[in-house]
């Protein structure tokens, strides 16, 4: 029997959050495989879309399935699956009932395709079926404390489309040029959706997409040249690299440093798009030695990702307490490397796209540098460093303009 159009992309989707919640793999890795007989590039964004409004909502999708039953559905049950990527097309992605149930009960051939289409159906005719903000899981819930509420509030959509510039004066043309808005020097915004390879400037390396708080932190640097003499920085886990085109672009004599050659290959195709200059070496950072100090090291550290929920929704049901724990345990040992190769004078600035409190200030308070605070003038308005000098972004911040993703950043100087 020939399947319904639009039938392959949700048959994808359902084998995507099958590798996301079953096997714990991570969206961009399991999507690959989840849909190679995919072929139009609008049905591969279509089952991202799906998966990850499932994953964003699952909570609440779980809720409402589990009120339309007499008996709660197993968790791990095909028919559960189903039914909250139903629920996804019709509630986020507006697509029209009759479609969802067309494209959907198909996946259950030979299953319980009856009791799927009496719960969506008791659902359908029920109004205000969902609140404005996700319901997050328990334990993440507990991890995020007094700020959770607000976190979840900037969970509710996908992301803008964030461009960092390779010049900052060129910020007021690029963003009539993109009719795009801006929230600081050097940065723009525009909608989520548009072919990035399409758009004016991609081809010349006017820009490379960064999301406004990821910009952050090499801007904390300041500018690369002293006294008309370049300064070395090293960018330690640095692929794919647009923390080192914002350094190079700055001024910086840059060194990038990173362990994936898949991901430092991406790196040399922006250097290559861009035409800024970078020295890359691939290398493990808890095994490399330098032959030189550096005047600044910006050590974005590997973490959890769970600030950049937002785009990344299996981080709310992947991560849990042992991965978060393995993942302190690296920060501190890059820490202190990074803190021996810096020179006299030299500024260190950590990083993560974590919201995780073991994972941010608990690292930096077992720094033994001198602090150097974040200024509120070095920020886009409507952030504010902490009382300790530190940075805290969450997705709940700057809501009004598109919101940002979680990081945690602080500053160093080391003794003369």
């Amino acid at each position: 029997m020939a399947m319904p159009p639009g039938f392959p992309a949700r048959r994808a989707a359902l084998r995507l959050l099958d590798a996301v919640l079953r096997r714990g793999e991570t969206l961009d890795i399991a999507f690959g495989s989840a849909t190679g007989d995919v072929r139009r590039f609008e049905d591969k964004a279509l089952t991202r879309a799906i998966a990850s409004e499932v994953l964003r909502w699952l909570v609440d999708f779980d809720a409402l399935i589990d009120s339309a039953t007499k008996d709660n559905l197993p968790p791990d049950a095909k028919v559960r699956m189903v039914l909250r990527m139903m629920l996804a097309q019709w509630l986020r992605l507006d697509t029209p009932p009759h479609a969802v149930l067309a494209t959907g009960l198909p996946l259950l051939a030979g299953g319980p395709r009856r009791l799927a289409h009496g719960v969506f159906s008791t659902l359908e005719k029920r109004e205000h079926l969902l609140s404005d903000s996700p319901t997050l899981p328990t334990s993440v819930e507990a991890r995020w404390g007094e700020r959770a509420e607000p976190i979840a509030a900037g969970l509710a959509n996908p992301p803008p489309l964030d461009l960092s510039l390779r010049d900052p004066a060129r910020t007021a043309d690029l963003a009539n040029q993109l009719a795009a808005d801006s929230l600081m020097p050097g940065q723009l915004r525009l909608p989520r959706g548009a072919s990035v390879e399409k758009m004016p400037g991609f081809a010349e390396g006017e820009w490379w997409v960064q999301d406004l708080a990821a910009s952050l932190p090499a801007r904390l640097l300041g500018p690369g040249a002293n006294a008309g003499e370049g300064r070395h920085a090293l960018d330690l886990c640095a692929a794919p690299g647009g923390k080192t085109l914002q350094l190079a672009a700055a001024g910086w004599q840059v060194t990038a440093l990173d362990i994936s050659k898949r991901r430092l290959e991406l790196l040399r195709d922006n250097l290559k798009r861009t035409g800024l200059k970078a020295g890359i070496v691939r290398a493990d950072a808890l095994a490399w030695e330098p032959k030189h100090r550096f005047d600044a090291i910006l050590l974005d550290a590997p973490c959890t990702s769970t600030g950049t929920a937002r785009r990344h929704p299996d981080v709310l049901h992947r991560i849990v307490a042992r991965q978060i724990e393995e993942m302190a345990e690296l920060q501190a040992a890059l820490l202190a490397r990074a803190a021996e190769w810096l020179k006299p004078g030299g500024t260190l600035v950590y990083a993560v796209c974590s919201l995780e409190r073991s994972e941010g200030e608990a690292r930096a308070e077992q720094v033994a540098l001198v602090p150097e605070p974040i200024r509120a003038e070095e920020l886009p308005t409507g952030l504010l460093p902490t009382a300790e000098g530190w940075l805290r972004t969450d997705p709940g911040m700057l809501r009004e303009a598109g919101g940002l993703d979680g990081f945690f950043v602080a500053r160093w100087r080391k003794p003369e």
